[in-house]
């Protein structure tokens, strides 16, 4: 697992010095009296400033106050202890750090820090009176003077979806960065729209916008947590609008996509589920909600390469900011290392530079929470091959901030610590793009060479942060018992026609979709023969596959049947197929013929001569060698060449697949790369492909 703190302390270092004007007062802050805090600074940002002072020999904790001033420096309110700095916050304990949020931006306060042994209170450090930064934005200026309903009644109240609908079209209308698509509607018929964000304009088409390696917000699943919503509306119109060079060169270099409500008949109702009932953060996988089939379908169309999800928790012990990666085993390792050192290479060090207690999810007595269900977004992310982290918002001051029984407070500091977090994570995606590209790369290869055993349930360890760390509690193991582990992959599923198409009772009202359109919005390729639906697992999200379609799921759509390899070892001379034919670490010594109707499904096996095949319901390969041309031509299922090596000449064409993309990713092609006249065009998954004849047509970029 990465590991470059180091790294990222040093520059994130030279960053907050070019982001704020750090306060201090007019002496050099020396301690005047034995164990009084010294040298306390105080920098401000969007909703926060950050408090920085020389530690104390003993001390065990350290009292932050906040008083109202006027521009004369004279108290208009009363001193207030408003943070708590306890060692376990942050990674970096030679010097302490505390983010205060709980207050109106654009207010005057005068801060002292104090720290104590024990109970016994030492002195006060001498004050420091600053100004907070106001919202982000011009008032004089189009577009920047837009305020949500929460900024607007300082954060009295949430933004109403009303207040959404304007506000999202206002910034669509008034930044030509910026285009709202709705990407679906919840039961109630509410749009779920989404920002699509780029510079100097937005790419025109999903396609165009997945060629971007873009990164995704979902930022309001449960509708009564709503503060990384609040936070996700602020960003918009922060990137919709600023000119500085940091957002100009992010949005320059990719995409970022926001939705800022997915389940707007929750928010409206300020209830946990939909109108349905339904926790939508327990369906990203059975997509049998409309609101996350909506949402599936953008994750097909767009592919974004990372992601956050936004949540509050309930534990008022735990840090400010609970993060989790994606833990289930079927995850692919790359994912899940590259995900976790987003949280603790990046997260925990700028935490502790800015002063938000970024911790494991859980934390302090975290309890039975961060498991390792397919049906949570973090994890289904992952099984889509997405570097991603789960986030919660601490959803009580609790003890480290105890000004918080003001709910506007506490409304404050929970949005603005997630502005923070997502803000973070532009930039680690700007500054890591070629390490989570790299990591997509392996995880989508590894999973169409379909090795390893499969977890129906089960999560990979989080152990707890070496000391000093920012938690106690880390997610417990969650390990998969014995009965849901399958070490014998099959090579794919079978579906009977009533499986796949016949009509389901579990969505909303008692109705639900199909099968089949349930696996079309994951995009998963389906093979249509004589004697029914195959569903191979040489594909890229084979790690969610069968959860879905074996018996064994724990929360399955079918009990498809398991179908193992037809052809494995040496076989010398031609082969002809004429059904559904699946080789696995095999070896044909002569051509393959794959007849109309039929399908070629190869997995880490050798071909030592050509493959052609004309009007087959399917050609599959992957982690295979084929030595002599490949030609596909005429197919009316699906055709996926990834992680494979061939000899001589690739032509794909007239192949007809419907909504099912031709895939060519990850391949090395000694020969010309020929695709002509295939509906839809061929792609690459961002994956290229190493070609050293001509690529031509189709395949020209790929």
């Amino acid at each position: 697992m990465k590991r470059q703190r180091s790294l990222l302390i040093a520059l994130s270092t030279l960053l907050a010095a070019s982001l704020a004007t750090i306060a201090t007062p007019a002496s050099a802050q020396q301690a005047a009296e034995p164990n009084q805090v010294s040298d306390l600074t105080v920098r401000q940002a969007d909703g926060y400033a950050t408090l920085a002072w020389q530690p104390v020999d003993g001390a065990t904790d350290y009292q932050i106050e906040r008083t109202a001033v006027d521009a004369s420096g004279t108290a208009t309110g009363t001193p207030t202890i408003v943070g708590v700095w306890r060692p376990n916050r942050q990674i970096n304990q030679q010097s302490p750090t505390f983010a205060d949020a709980g207050f109106n931006p654009g207010d005057r306060f005068s801060w002292r820090v104090r720290a104590r042994t024990g109970t016994t209170e030492q002195p006060y450090s001498e004050p420091v009176v600053a100004t907070t930064t106001a919202p982000w934005g011009n008032p004089a200026t189009p577009g920047e003077q837009l305020r949500t309903q929460w900024e607007t009644t300082h954060a009295a109240q949430y933004t109403s979806d009303t207040d959404e609908y304007a506000y999202t079209a206002a910034i669509d209308q008034l930044s030509d960065r910026v285009r709202v698509v709705e990407i679906g509607r919840t039961v109630l018929n509410r749009p779920i729209n989404m920002f699509v964000i780029g510079y100097p304009t937005p790419p025109a088409t999903p396609a165009a916008v997945a060629a971007t390696s873009p990164l995704a917000v979902n930022c309001n699943v449960h509708g009564n947590e709503p503060g990384d919503r609040e936070a996700c509306l602020i960003m918009a119109r922060q990137l919709a609008f600023s000119t500085d060079p940091r957002t100009i060169d992010l949005l320059s270099h990719t995409t970022v996509l926001i939705v800022p409500t997915i389940n707007g008949d929750g928010r409206a109702a300020n209830t946990r589920g939909n109108s349905t009932g339904q926790d939508l953060n327990r369906d990203y996988s059975l997509i049998r909600q409309p609101e996350t089939a909506s949402y599936v379908k953008m994750i097909r169309e767009y592919r974004p390469i990372a992601g956050y999800d936004g949540h509050e928790f309930g534990n008022s012990r735990a840090g400010d900011l609970p993060m989790l990666p994606p833990r289930h085993q079927n995850v692919a390792q790359a994912i899940f290392d590259e995900s976790q050192d987003m949280i603790e290479g990046h997260m925990y060090a700028k935490g502790a530079e800015a002063g938000w207690w970024a911790c494991p999810y859980g934390c302090e007595g975290g309890g039975n929470v961060g498991l390792s269900e397919e049906t949570i977004l973090r994890n289904t992310l992952g099984l889509k091959n997405v570097v991603n982290s789960l986030l919660e918002l601490r959803s009580s001051g609790g003890q480290t901030r105890p000004d918080e029984g003001n709910s506007a407070n506490n409304r404050r500091r929970k949005t603005f610590s997630a502005l923070w977090t997502f803000q973070q994570f532009l930039d680690y995606h700007r500054a890591k793009l070629a390490d989570i590209t790299g990591a997509r790369a392996e995880a989508i290869t590894f999973q169409a060479s379909n090795t390893g055993r499969l977890v129906f349930r089960g999560s990979r360890p989080i152990p707890a942060h070496p000391a000093p760390h920012p938690g106690d509690s880390p997610p417990p193991i969650d390990a998969p018992p014995a009965d849901l582990i399958l070490d014998n992959a099959p090579c794919a599923y079978k579906l009977t026609e009533e499986q796949y198409r016949g009509a389901r009772t579990d969505g909303p009202g008692g109705v639900g979709t199909t099968v089949a359109d349930r696996i079309a919005a994951h995009g998963w390729k389906v093979v249509k023969t004589a004697d029914g639906y195959y569903v191979p697992l040489n594909q890229p999200e084979r790690g969610l596959i069968p959860l879905l379609l074996d018996g064994q799921g724990v929360e399955n759509l079918t009990d498809g049947e398991r179908v193992y390899p037809t052809l494995t070892g040496r076989r010398n001379g031609p082969l002809t197929v004429t059904g559904f034919t699946c080789l696995a670490d095999a070896t044909v010594n002569g051509p393959i013929t794959v007849r109309p109707g039929a399908a070629l499904v190869a997995t880490g096996s050798t071909v030592n001569g050509p493959i052609a095949a004309a009007g087959a319901a399917g050609v599959l390969l992957a982690d295979s060698t084929v030595n002599g041309p490949l030609r596909v031509t005429g197919t009316t299922g699906a055709v996926s060449v990834i992680d494979v090596t061939v000899t001589g000449p690739v032509d794909l064409s007239a192949n007809t697949t419907g909504t099912d993309t031709p895939l060519i990713a990850g391949s090395t092609v000694r020969g010309p790369l020929n695709c002509t006249a295939n509906t839809p065009a061929p792609i690459n998954l961002g994956i290229a492909n190493t070609v050293q004849g001509p690529r031509a047509n189709q395949c020209a970029t790929l």
